[in-house]
């Protein structure tokens, strides 16, 4: 239930409770864009995972290799290793030799790729046109700064998630 100013400070959430209601937004936003994702490239041969590959692609300024890739989406190398290998078997990616190291061949779209690539964004565009009607501008790039601040904080408190995960016993006092 949202807080308004007027109500008494006691019944404001804490920045934490309203950390948790956010996480579990996005928990739930990234659930259904994954499904819809999913759903608006299968006829291209896509999934939402391969479709987020080839857009890493596209946006990288030269090819990459598997790991740089990776890092750059947040996942685990080798979840994007198996999608790049099941796109280069279906013709949409392919592997270069990587001139700075033997074994890290850069990837980069094929013409199948690119053109399935183009086709899915084209559709995203349609598709965002009607989410975001009658939402202001404003108030999607206020969203952008704040999830891309937490993902800052985030990638900057490892030290303290494993710190707070080697001490159980705080938990329970809590």
């Amino acid at each position: 239930m949202p807080v308004s100013s007027a109500d008494p400070p006691g019944d404001r959430p804490s920045a934490r409770d309203a950390f948790s209601d956010l996480a579990l937004a996005v928990f739930r936003l990234n659930g259904g864009l994954i499904e819809a994702g999913d759903a608006l490239v299968q006829d291209l041969g896509l999934t939402s995972a391969r479709w987020q590959v080839l857009g890493a692609i596209a946006l990288a300024p030269a090819p990459l290799p598997v790991a740089h890739i990776a890092r750059n989406m947040g996942l685990a190398r080798q979840s994007v290793q198996r999608v790049v290998d099941d796109m280069q078997a279906e013709g949409l990616v392919r592997l270069a030799p990587n001139p700075h190291h033997r074994r890290a061949a850069l990837v980069a779209m094929t013409p199948s790729g690119e053109a399935a690539y183009h086709r899915a964004i084209a559709r995203k565009d349609r598709w965002a046109d009607g989410l975001t009607d009658g939402l202001p501008p404003a108030a999607i790039t206020a969203a952008v700064r704040l999830l891309r601040t937490l993902q800052e904080r985030i990638d900057a408190s490892h030290a303290h998630i494993a710190t707070l995960a080697g001490a159980p016993r705080q938990e329970s006092e809590e």
